[in-house]
């Protein structure tokens, strides 16, 4: 375990997102763009692609963070059978959910109740699959929908905010299942799928396109918001949310509903769009 991994578990997780928050949403033009170029060049950010390619024009390093891409910059996999990766990044880990347990690193896992916040919304994904994909500091930061559904709830669960890098995924025991988060419930032709965005350390926010801001103000009980009847419907490809600072979404989808993708492999660098699952 690394010494900076050994340190987040002293260190005032929430203080330092917030002091983090408070620098990515700041308009000092010094402060911006220090942040923003000192970000593109230690991270290799490819802002040719970015619907705004001049690093100069954004009013804040949020701003930047949660840039939209050019049109067509990503497109979707055109099978239509096939599920969509949501986001771009890297492949965490990704199978089946074996026993109700989902593999994070080196042997070590959580079960599907302890991230969904509850058994009960836990018992539809028993022996189904999940992928966890990493999203760093260089990638697009939006995420997007695998599979058109209807959005029925969202469950806010508190937690902690430990960095979700490499050495913490390995070390930290059931980090992800740990780390502040929010569980987005959707209802699909196939059932129930649900896309988790997990918080971690200096992540300053986590927005939804249909109610905005969610983290923070940061959480110390489980939050349910009950979408049933709203009509609330994406889109397969469609923008579901986004995080403000780089982090983590988990896919859980119910058993024979699909088959992942042969191609995706653990540490396997991923693009918003391409075939994530292939409909049972």
């Amino acid at each position: 375990m690394s010494l900076l991994t050994t340190l987040t578990y002293a260190l005032p997780h929430r203080a330092l997102s917030s002091a983090a928050r408070r620098l990515a949403y700041s308009t000092h033009p010094a402060v911006k763009q220090w942040l923003i170029d000192t970000v593109t060049r230690k991270f290799g950010v490819d802002l040719g692609e970015a619907a705004q390619p001049d690093p100069t024009a954004y009013p804040s390093f949020n701003a930047f963070f949660t840039r939209a891409l050019k049109p067509g910059a990503r497109t979707p996999d055109p099978d239509p059978r096939a599920l969509l990766m949501p986001a771009d990044g890297h492949v965490s880990q990704c199978g089946a959910i074996v026993d109700g347990r989902i593999f994070q690193a080196k042997g070590q896992g959580f079960t599907a109740a302890e991230l969904l916040g509850s058994e009960a919304d836990a018992a539809p994904f028993a022996d189904g699959l999940f992928a966890t994909i990493y999203l760093s500091p260089r990638d697009y930061h939006r995420v997007h929908m695998p599979w058109t559904g209807t959005l029925r709830e969202t469950v806010h669960v508190p937690g902690r905010l430990f960095s979700v890098g490499t050495d913490a995924v390995a070390n930290v025991p059931r980090l992800f299942a740990r780390n502040e988060r929010l569980v987005c419930h959707f209802d699909t032709d196939f059932g129930p799928m649900v896309q988790v965005m997990v918080g971690a350390l200096l992540v300053s926010g986590v927005e939804t396109v249909w109610s905005g801001e969610e983290i923070p103000a940061y959480a110390d009980s489980i939050t349910r918001k009950d979408y049933r009847g709203r009509g609330i419907v994406l889109e397969r490809f469609a923008e579901m949310a986004r995080f403000n600072y780089g982090s983590t979404v988990i896919v859980l989808l119910p058993k024979s509903a699909a088959t992942l993708a042969a191609s995706l492999v653990a540490e396997a660098p991923v693009r918003l769009g391409q075939r994530l699952a292939t409909r049972g």
